[in-house]
């Protein structure tokens, strides 16, 4: 029986496919896998801790494994590993000294760490076992829900993840508050026959699991490589100049979004170097409000109407110091105005706005094309040259020809719309008139009898 499938598990970044023979072939997606990292130690071997390699399991859960056999494993090999009661199977995705560095990310020692062990490598009945135990995790997590409900319980059941074997289950829930769930323990131990270990999440670490993409068009931080989640703020957005939208600075999970703090200590040093501008700066043209900073530039942006950000002007932060100085020894600075007329300084913030035009290319197409229509057409003429005696003929018949004096408008005589109604009339009556007379001068010629007299039977006419 010829029977093929071809599913891409990306909770597991795996693709799971069948041969003819409906054997299950599992093939290891690097692309695919969340928390995916890349091993820049290729090649580079630590002796003493060569045997360690890292296992990923569903979604962002990765443990770090020794191969006390010896066996030779390599990246995407799917092995069967130690679990607190059974097995477990996960696929293999870093080996070599770069496990060092992930252990060193999750501070974990390896002196005093004790590490669980790899078994073997995964045969096909415990792939065949491992897929069945995948196929229930989607109904089970539905009845879960439903079951939690029914207690009226304040928690949101967000993802299950079997072992290897079947014979565990993962509940990841999220809950704001502390939650009993030693009854729901029971009912899921009565309804699913397996062991079952709840496990706490924020809603930030549900987007990781989940995964997406961003506004930015790329998957998410937190699927990606994030595994620490650090507080933000909305002061790491203020010091950035960022607008203070909900709906553009919440992510996926409702919270303020992970990429806010990655510049905010670059905003945060070059902000020392800017002067406080807090009062306005007194010029002679008036007094100067700050309406506007570029942080990294080093630009601040004043208007004389504080509640208006047109007609504005930009200074250096050395330039705003020494007005500063000026104006606490009483003292103005000086007209921005009449620079501007000169042309000292001109701004270098410009506004494109209607620069775009869809239709800007439509008027020079059009006369481009007309262009080479002509030249066309020359160039099939052939090509033309005038004489010397031509050009002097036509220069002389210019200079000589008399200027007619064009009558002005009120010199015309006015007639009113009656006469020029009968003037039509006739014109057009004697058009018509002679257009018959026309034709009938052709008919004639065309029959041979026109205007010829006729001839009797006896030939006299």
């Amino acid at each position: 029986m010829d029977f093929e499938q071809n599913n891409h598990d990306c909770s597991r970044g795996c693709i799971v496919e069948r041969d003819n023979t409906g054997t299950l072939q599992i093939a290891y997606n690097s692309g695919c896998c969340k928390l995916a990292d890349f091993n820049w130690l290729e090649g580079i071997e630590d002796d003493k801790y060569k045997d360690l390699y890292e296992v990923r399991f569903k979604n962002t859960r990765k443990l770090i494994f020794r191969n006390d056999t010896g066996q030779s494993l390599k990246e995407g090999d799917l092995v069967v590993v130690e679990a607190v009661n059974g097995h477990d199977l996960g696929i293999v995705t870093l080996s070599g000294a770069v496990v060092l560095r992930q252990m060193a990310r999750r501070k974990i020692n390896p002196e005093t760490y004790q590490f669980k062990k790899i078994y073997r490598k995964a045969k096909a009945l415990d792939i065949e076992r491992w897929q069945e135990a995948i196929a229930r995790e989607h109904s089970t997590m539905i009845r879960a829900r439903q079951l939690a409900a029914n207690l009226h319980l304040d928690m949101k059941i967000g993802d299950v993840e079997f072992q290897g074997d079947g014979t565990k289950a993962i509940f990841y829930y999220i809950a704001d508050e502390r939650v009993d769930f030693r009854q729901l323990i029971k009912d899921f131990a009565e309804e699913f026959h397996i062991r079952v270990e709840m496990k706490q999440i924020g809603v930030r670490q549900e987007a990781g699991l989940i995964g997406g993409l961003g506004v930015c068009g790329r998957p998410l931080c937190c699927s990606k490589f994030m595994a620490d989640f650090k507080s933000i703020t909305t002061q790491a957005a203020r010091c950035q100049d960022l607008a203070l939208n909900p709906q553009k600075l919440a992510g996926q999970c409702s919270k303020l979004k992970c990429c806010i703090n990655y510049e905010a200590s670059t905003y945060i040093d070059a902000r020392k170097s800017l002067p406080d501008a807090r009062e306005p700066l007194d010029f002679s043209d008036g007094l100067a409000y700050l309406v506007k900073t570029d942080v990294l530039m080093g630009t601040m942006w004043f208007s004389f109407d504080k509640n208006n950000m047109a007609n504005m002007f930009p200074l250096s932060a050395e330039q705003v110091e020494q007005i500063k100085d000026l104006n606490r020894h009483g003292r103005k600075g000086d007209s921005v105005i009449e620079k501007a007329r000169k042309g000292d300084d001109e701004p270098e913030f410009v506004t494109a706005v209607g620069d775009d035009s869809i239709s800007r290319f439509d008027a020079a197409s059009k006369k481009r094309s007309r262009g080479r229509n002509r030249q066309g057409r020359r160039a099939s003429d052939g090509p033309r040259e005038a004489s010397g005696e031509q050009v002097a003929k036509a220069e002389g018949a210019l200079e000589q020809r008399p200027r007619e004096a064009k009558p002005q408008r009120e010199d015309r005589p006015r007639r009113d719309a009656g006469q020029r109604r009968d003037e039509n009339q006739r014109r057009e009556g004697g058009e018509r008139r002679d257009n018959q007379q026309r034709s009938g001068r052709q008919g004639g010629n065309r029959h041979g009898r026109g205007n010829r007299p006729q001839k009797n039977n006896d030939g006299n006419a």
